[in-house]
């Protein structure tokens, strides 16, 4: 289904998931295409990105966001067209990095947002290894992980967009770079493309064995973006001195109680303690939006020159944004998975 420019397709949120999100959670919308105001500028989605904290953002949980409130437009980065603008700086033609969620055109007084100019190539990279989830990967690896050549690191969601980024970032710094993923076409990736040194498939039965093998040295850093199964796996592998940058815990965002077994508590605290393990979670914008200009000119130098690998798993049509997310949730995307709204 292609944009229109007689109506604004949109996902608002219709209701908050008690688990995973389904197809009772947001509902398609039309509406008017908005009309911009003198300090404001009119904006026609081409991208939308699909990240794993929208599901934070559709509960009212307490958290560092403001949850989407019912009723709501869902909230997405957005590679866009500036159709009309009032604002200096911005004018018709112009592609931008902006907030515009999950509808066709949205509304922008520049805010926050980043001028692409008339002609960028691959825009929606934005979105992805020049993005967000490229700058979750270089400043939680530089700031908080500390590299030093000869380490082994060992990454969650190898395959996906921070991931496969915090691991090629730490072959390019001279460390032994172990990926965790889900299956033996991802890890193939991981290797072969990549470049990770080992790739260890947490769905096999034998993952925490795998992990061990894969780490002969322990593990200097280790980069948390799932939690569950495989942190309990990583946790005691963790060498001293260790340090875990913390970004995000998808394995835990559909649940509704807490994991069954033991209280891990005591354990993870005299793990920190007996190893002054340094773990710090990260909102990379709030916490390092100011290094962004030094980001974007260092990873545009790895991308054009073959350093960086990037995979995109593009998907037409705002309609299958759901399915596509849920799908995100559960593991099964490959690669960033964006959403391209005009065909």
């Amino acid at each position: 289904m292609s944009q229109s420019k007689d109506h604004n397709r949109r996902f608002t949120l219709a209701s908050r998931p008690k688990g995973e999100p389904d197809e009772n959670t947001l509902k398609l919308e039309n509406a008017d295409i908005p009309v911009p105001a003198s300090n404001q500028m009119l904006l026609r989605n081409q991208y939308l990105s699909l990240d794993p904290y929208m599901r934070g953002r559709m509960s009212d949980a307490p958290s560092y966001a403001a949850p989407v409130e019912i009723g709501e437009v869902m909230v997405g980065g957005t590679v866009s067209k500036v159709e009309k603008s009032n604002i200096e700086g911005f004018s018709e033609g112009d592609w931008v990095v902006a907030f515009g969620g999950w509808q066709d055109y949205a509304l922008s007084d520049g805010t926050g947002v980043i001028n692409m100019g008339k002609n960028p190539q691959n825009p929606s990279w934005a979105l992805g290894v020049l993005g967000m989830p490229g700058l979750t990967a270089w400043a939680g690896l530089t700031e908080i992980g500390q590299p030093k050549e000869g380490e082994t690191l060992v990454v969650a969601g190898a395959s996906g967009p921070v991931g496969a980024t915090v691991g090629q970032i730490a072959k390019i710094l001279g460390l032994r770079v172990v990926g965790i993923a889900g299956g033996a076409e991802k890890c193939q990736h991981v290797i072969d493309t990549l470049g990770f040194d080992a790739c260890v498939d947490y769905k096999s039965l034998s993952f925490a064995e795998d992990l061990k093998a894969a780490v002969p040295s322990g593990i200097d850093i280790y980069f948390e973006n799932v939690g569950g199964e495989v942190f309990d796996a990583v946790l005691p592998l963790l060498n001293t001195s260790a340090r875990v940058p913390l970004c995000g815990l998808i394995s835990q965002y559909n649940a509704t109680s807490l994991p069954d077994g033991p209280d891990r508590m005591n354990y993870l605290m005299g793990q920190l303690l007996r190893k002054r393990i340094t773990m710090r979670g990260f909102i990379v914008f709030d916490d390092f939006g100011h290094l962004y200009p030094a980001f974007a000119k260092q990873m545009t130098e790895w991308v054009k020159s073959g350093k960086i690998k990037y995979r995109e798993e593009m998907i037409d049509g705002l309609e299958h944004a759901p399915s596509a997310f849920i799908g995100l949730l559960r593991g099964e995307a490959f690669g960033k998975r964006v959403i391209k709204l005009n065909p």
